[in-house]
């Protein structure tokens, strides 16, 4: 868990935008950003580009958000589409040829040496389960599509997709784990003139300090401490991939969230 005084502004600091150019790109990691166990790349390419992710170190779970591409993994070559999405560790690279125009939302952790690489296809009418989910009720409701569940080997990251209702809220009640797992949230589908608002704060209940980022396509914003909840603008769906990295294997765990007492029965 980061150390220190969280105040307003250095809150303010963890809204970060993600480059738009062709390549590969650190948008936050330990140290340079305010975080300590997730990371966040972005890769863009051209049709016809290609790219090997090198997972040196870490493990890496990675989500199309844009276009398509032939990705070859692990001796296997798969056809990656719109919001299907892979995983590699244990050094395995990913050779990645664009067939369009793409972008990768890329996910990544310390690699302790528990996980293997897959793909996985996306399904939006996969029956609830494991992987599809839907959290929450009423406006805080919200359609959930695990990339990287934590019934999957791994060894410290839990990823996947979100999508709010229009206007409605998502990671409500708010919630925290920051003595477990950090969190990035990286947000797509939110062209001009939509927006979000990602908010942080420190203390329960403590509205009058809260952080508020507007978010729209290419936002991340980091959770290293704190609530964070989030609002799309009316005619919006926040729509985002988000990275869970515990801060320990052991502590890898969906269910380690704990509500904001003064707004837990709150709907």
């Amino acid at each position: 868990m980061i150390q220190g005084a969280v105040t307003r502004e250095r809150m303010r600091k963890w809204k970060l935008q993600s480059p738009e150019e062709y390549g590969f790109h650190k948008v936050a990691v330990p140290g340079r950003e305010d975080c300590q166990a997730v990371a966040v790349y972005r890769l863009n390419l051209a049709a016809g580009q290609s790219y090997e992710l090198r997972p040196d170190g870490e493990e890496m779970s990675c989500v199309c958000i844009k276009g398509q591409a032939a990705v070859g993994l692990a001796g296997q070559t798969c056809d990656c589409r719109r919001f299907d999405s892979f995983y590699t560790a244990g050094g395995h690279a990913a050779r990645i040829q664009a067939g369009t125009e793409c972008i990768f939302y890329i996910g990544a952790a310390v690699d302790e040496g528990y996980g293997k690489p897959f793909f996985r296809a996306f399904d939006r009418q996969q029956p609830l389960g494991e992987i599809r989910q839907i959290h929450g009720k009423g406006v805080g409701r919200r359609e959930v599509f695990m990339t990287l569940n934590q019934e999957m080997p791994a060894s410290r990251l839990i990823t996947g997709l979100t999508w709010s209702a229009n206007g409605a809220w998502t990671s409500w009640p708010p919630h925290q784990h920051e003595a477990d797992l950090e969190e990035a949230y990286c947000y797509f589908d939110m062209d001009e003139p939509h927006f979000g608002l990602h908010l942080s704060y420190m203390e329960p209940g403590d509205v009058d300090n809260i952080a508020a980022h507007p978010v729209s396509s290419g936002s991340v914003v980091l959770a290293p401490r704190g609530y964070h909840p989030t609002a799309a603008s009316p005619g919006t769906k926040n729509a985002y991939f988000w990275v869970l990295a515990a801060h320990c294997h052991e502590s890898r765990s969906y269910d380690l969230a704990v509500l904001d007492p003064e707004r837990a029965q709150m709907n």
